[in-house]
């Protein structure tokens, strides 16, 4: 298997040095760097990335900005670094469609971990990002219970949440991915195969018209509107 390939985008140039050089001792190959969003999107329509390092503050086009652009111009998976005060620039960065989030001080192994499964196409929640980030959303899923979840109008009518349109199978995938689950992770618990958990979960995101799978549970949870 091929190293990844990941563009760096952070405006501290002493940070972006850090990481390339925490990122090539593990043999990952750092293709290029960028100081602003704008940046961030220019250089990865060059250079094709398979992931795209994103840290959220940064001068003119943001990183949930970028991470939009990136996403919705389909040149790369974003893996967003992020800090203990940036909760907002973290729900937009999952609406926007960033596929993983790590703290900025993660260490390099799990870092290099990230980036990998980031590749492979599955998603990264560090814990401490998920409690925080997931506490604030409206509802919950949880194995066992996302068939159940749902909201009121101002009527008082119950209205189904967008999970109504996946079977009992895709429902368990997804209160499986709001734990942060890799697709091996799902499978092992699930009892299915890697593919078919591979399956069922862009099923779910196709269903939910979801970015990644972050977004996906927000959408579960009532945090971003359905857009059907």
């Amino acid at each position: 298997m091929s190293a990844p390939r990941v563009l760096l985008a952070d405006d501290h140039g002493a940070i972006r040095e850090a990481l390339r050089i925490m990122l090539e001792s593990h043999g990952i190959l750092v293709v290029g760097e960028a100081a602003d969003g704008a940046a961030a999107v220019r250089n990865a329509m060059a250079l094709r990335p398979d992931v795209v390092l994103m840290d959220l503050r940064m001068p003119g086009m943001d990183g949930v900005a970028a991470t939009r652009e990136i996403r919705d111009r389909g040149l790369g998976d974003v893996l967003v670094l992020t800090s203990f005060d940036e909760d907002e620039l973290v729900f937009g960065a999952i609406r926007a469609g960033a596929a993983g989030f790590l703290l900025k001080t993660t260490d390099a192994v799990t870092l290099v971990d990230a980036v990998h499964r980031v590749s492979a196409g599955e998603g990264v929640l560090d814990p401490r990002v998920t409690r925080r980030a997931l506490a604030a959303l409206a509802g919950g899923v949880a194995p066992g219970q996302a068939g159940t979840v749902a909201t009121r109008s101002p009527a008082g009518e119950v209205d189904d949440l967008p999970i109504s349109r996946l079977t009992g199978r895709e429902r368990d995938v997804l209160a499986a991915m709001a734990q942060g689950w890799s697709n091996a992770e799902l499978a092992d618990r699930l009892g299915i195969a890697v593919p078919t958990a591979k399956t069922h979960v862009s099923n779910v995101l196709a269903k939910l018209g979801a970015r990644s799978r972050t977004h996906a549970v927000a959408i579960a949870r009532g945090d971003e509107p359905d857009r059907s």
